[in-house]
């Protein structure tokens, strides 16, 4: 069985085709039989676990097994106590309530790399980054939470996933993990592309 993590990088879907010819995982990580344990959004950047493990991939992506999954977001506006603990008791969404959640304000990640493209700056509108962990997998929960509290998302980065981190992982990087419960591996990190990402 092989695990890998790839800290995937703005504008790449989490898959390994696309029938548009957009940028996907195949031009980042050079490893036949390894699936995508969950989604990414293409316009959310980090965190991405690849098996070839069907029940970790099961275990991670679907909700009931309660996988936390960490995410640095920043978010339009100067968030305040009272929309972090909106956050925290769990939103209304259209299909219901989220579960609670743990959110707090952080400053600015120290290794955080630059988009491209870089969000939209607006001078008269300040922004916060809050850091949000969830055990839930809704679709674009994170940004349809944010904007339900009146902070949209406009940067979104998963940080980890389980016991994994990005520490160490440069957009577009990768490295074979163990799993918690597995026999041991010895890691091994690549750089990717393979090829340069399609334009």
């Amino acid at each position: 069985m092989t695990t890998l993590i790839l800290n995937k990088p703005y504008g790449v879907l989490s898959k390994f085709t696309d029938a548009r010819n957009r940028p996907t995982l195949a031009a980042w990580v050079p490893h036949a039989g390894v699936y995508p344990a969950g989604r990414l959004d293409a316009d959310s950047e980090g965190l991405l676990v690849l098996t070839s493990d069907g029940a970790l991939q099961a275990r991670i992506a679907h909700p009931r097994h309660k996988w936390p999954k960490t995410y640095w977001a920043q978010v339009e506006g100067e968030i305040g106590d009272e929309a972090l603990q909106q956050l925290r008791r769990g939103v209304l969404l259209r299909e219901g309530h989220t579960l609670p959640a743990d959110a707090r304000r952080v400053a600015e990640p120290g290794s955080l790399w630059p988009r491209d493209p870089p969000i939209r700056f607006r001078k008269n509108v300040p922004t916060s980054w809050i850091r949000l962990t969830l055990t839930e997998g809704r679709n674009r929960q994170v940004r349809r939470m944010t904007a339900a509290v009146g902070h949209p998302t406009l940067r979104l980065i998963r940080h980890a996933v389980g016991p994994w981190t990005i520490e160490g992982l440069a957009p577009g990087e990768w490295r074979e993990v163990d799993v918690p419960g597995a026999p041991r591996r010895t890691g091994v990190r690549r750089r990717g592309p393979r090829r340069p990402p399609p334009a």
